[in-house]
């Protein structure tokens, strides 16, 4: 019959002594040794906290900085630079929108359309509700000739505000170029009554002389005259009016002119 044994003297019931075993030198090295271990690695721990909240609290400042960088290129048209900045402040801020955004616009000034819209996509995909993405990304895709993307782009930005100008007169460009002038004189109009700018008068003179209301069209090409005066482009637009309305003298002054301007 087996006898339980007593925890406290090391016997058993019977009165047998158990045998001590000793603790080696190397046992105790074993277990010192252990126990600084855990000291260091908490430590270790301790210091990657560290390094981690200071990481956190410096970021956002040098991500801030580099955005301001390539703001500052991006103004003086220093498109490679400010290309880099940009990508610095995101590679310390993946969610900094507004790199993005301008990083868009630097690609853009380089060509790189694609690039461009990829960033544009991004601002979009963290702001949702903003209309400036949008609208930029159809600049884009217009100068791809995407016009079913343009028309898209253009359409989410109105819905979002309804008095972008700009948005009106790029979907009128994108609906000109896709064989829908009379869609795209609509959206001039609305983009001549937000912004009455030359620009929108000279698009949509184009679009009158493509619909054949040459009346209209030299309406709108005088109140682009008279806002730049030293333009070549709006005299030979006129021209080509007032020759379609039997106005063959005035057509003559408006091309001389015209050529005058040009340097011809």
């Amino acid at each position: 019959m087996s006898h339980p044994v007593d925890p406290q003297d090391g016997e058993s019931v019977t009165g047998t002594q158990r045998p001590l075993v000793p603790v080696s030198a190397e046992d105790f090295a074993r277990r010192k040794r252990r126990v600084v271990s855990i000291w260091v690695g908490a430590g270790l721990l301790v210091l990657l906290i560290a390094l981690w909240v200071y990481r956190s609290s410096v970021n956002p400042l040098e991500a801030q900085q580099a955005l301001e960088e390539g703001k500052r290129f991006l103004k003086a048209n220093r498109y490679p630079e400010a290309v880099l900045s940009f990508s610095h402040a995101l590679a310390l801020r993946s969610d900094l929108a507004d790199a993005y955004l301008f990083r868009g616009r630097a690609n853009a000034g380089l060509g790189r359309l694609d690039l461009a819209v990829q960033d544009f996509s991004k601002v979009i995909q963290l702001r949702p509700e903003g209309a400036e993405a949008y609208v930029e990304r159809a600049v884009a895709r217009l100068d791809q000739e995407d016009y079913p993307g343009v028309v898209a782009d253009c359409g989410e930005a109105l819905k979002r505000d309804s008095r972008i100008a700009l948005a009106y007169s790029m979907r009128a460009r994108a609906l000109f170029h896709a064989g829908s002038p009379e869609r795209a004189l609509e959206d001039l109009n609305r983009a001549v009554e937000l912004a009455p700018n030359q620009g929108n008068y000279f698009q949509r003179a184009a679009t009158y002389q493509a619909l054949g209301q040459h009346k209209l069209a030299l309406a709108d090409l005088d109140e682009v005259i008279a806002l730049k005066p030293d333009g070549p482009q709006a005299y030979f637009a006129r021209a080509r009016s007032r020759r379609a309305t039997g106005d063959m003298a005035g057509a003559a002054r408006d091309h001389r002119q015209a050529l005058l301007l040009d340097g011809r």
